[in-house]
């Protein structure tokens, strides 16, 4: 079993990313932290915010801008407008290694700047979470094509230390059935364990499908998180 002392990264996942393997994609003021337009919406602020931290973010961030917060417990100030509220789980690797099965004779393949558009076009179908035109700068992203038509894709997105959050998980309705996200996931899991990396993910917890197909994958839940967004001042 994962130790308590190796997951308390966890708890902000988004934090301990700006502050480290993605603080090359990060803006900051003061102790508030946002990634670059276009690669996510996530910001953090410190563990026990105070006036001045949500005074720092809501500069970085500009007068009526979007606050993602992610799963992060703090509260903003009362004139920050409530955006959005979505209870979800947070889901880690268990002791275990993929299992490698081949399944069926599709290639999985890895994507990059040129494949934009077609990982938009696929998100805005199936909208598996935010994906913007830098989000793929975030990790590396795998995706299944048939006949040239991108139509399975997942990839990493968080990188707290020792971690990798798999997302982005999500298929085109005509293609489901096939296994391609069960391909994705066990080839984006191996890639993350070959670094001695942990994966994690998140999922909304009315996802019943996704979260009963993870576990068959070898993840298990780890806590209950609550997902937030607000509109600064």
């Amino acid at each position: 079993m994962t130790s308590a002392g190796a997951t308390a990264v966890l708890e902000d996942p988004v934090g301990e990313s700006l502050r480290g393997r993605h603080a090359g994609l990060a803006r900051r003021c003061g102790r508030a932290a946002t990634y670059l337009p276009d690669v996510a919406t996530f910001s953090s602020v410190s563990p026990a915010p105070d006036a001045t931290d949500w005074a720092d973010l809501g500069r970085l961030l500009g007068p009526g801008a979007f606050a993602d917060l992610f799963s992060s417990p703090a509260v903003p100030p009362a004139d920050w407008e409530p955006v959005f509220v979505l209870e979800g789980r947070q889901m880690i690797w268990a002791d275990g290694s993929p299992s490698g099965q081949v399944r069926g004779a599709v290639d999985v393949v890895e994507l990059g700047a040129a494949d934009v558009p077609d990982m938009l076009d696929l998100a805005a179908r199936t909208r598996p979470g935010p994906f913007w035109p830098r989000t793929h700068e975030l990790g590396t992203y795998l995706g299944v094509r048939d006949h040239g038509r991108l139509v399975a894709m997942a990839g990493e997105r968080l990188r707290p230390p020792g971690w990798t959050e798999i997302s982005a998980v999500c298929t085109a309705p005509e293609a489901r059935g096939l296994g391609h996200a069960v391909r994705l996931v066990e080839a984006l899991t191996a890639r993350v364990l070959s670094r001695s990396e942990l994966p994690f993910l998140h999922v909304a917890e009315t996802n019943t499908a996704a979260i009963a197909l993870y576990e068959r994958l070898g993840f298990e839940s780890r806590k209950q998180v609550t997902f937030r967004g607000f509109r600064t001042p």
